[in-house]
């Protein structure tokens, strides 16, 4: 589809080319000569936009190449710089914490039991026999 609008384009071009030379001389007066110039003309112009087009598409091409080899020369670098890092020694603002006040001493039969929070899954659901009859039997 491109080159389809490239070669209407172009061929647009010429016909303009050569209308605007062929208009100049008055139509009358034209020769063999006219029309061969104008059409020299037009062709010289399209060989020139081509020209052009084909510059910048080489140069593009060389541009990319040249980046592709300056990334993957500068890759490995990159790599390595990733790969010799150091630790990094990070000094704090803030004091050291205090430190963990002492465990009661234990008592005669372990360790004092009243240092440690109950354990909210081992307790009983109901505190109360409740579920329980005058004889002791559950219901």
């Amino acid at each position: 589809m491109r080159v389809a609008f490239s070669v209407y384009g172009l061929l647009y071009v010429v016909i303009e080319v050569v209308g605007y030379q062929l208009e100049r001389v008055s139509w009358p007066e034209i020769t063999a000569l006219d029309v061969a110039t104008a059409v020299t003309n037009a062709l010289l112009t399209v060989a020139v936009l081509v020209a052009a087009l084909v510059a910048v598409d080489v140069l593009g091409h060389r541009w990319r190449r040249h980046r592709r080899a300056l990334a993957a020369e500068r890759a490995p670098l990159a790599a390595q710089e990733w790969a010799d890092l150091e630790p990094l020694t990070v000094h704090a603002w803030r004091p050291e914490p205090l430190a963990l006040p002492a465990a009661p001493p234990p008592g005669p039969s372990g360790p004092a039991r009243t240092a440690y929070a109950p354990n909210a899954w081992s307790r009983r659901a109901w505190p109360d026999p409740a579920a329980a009859d005058a004889s002791g039997r559950l219901l």
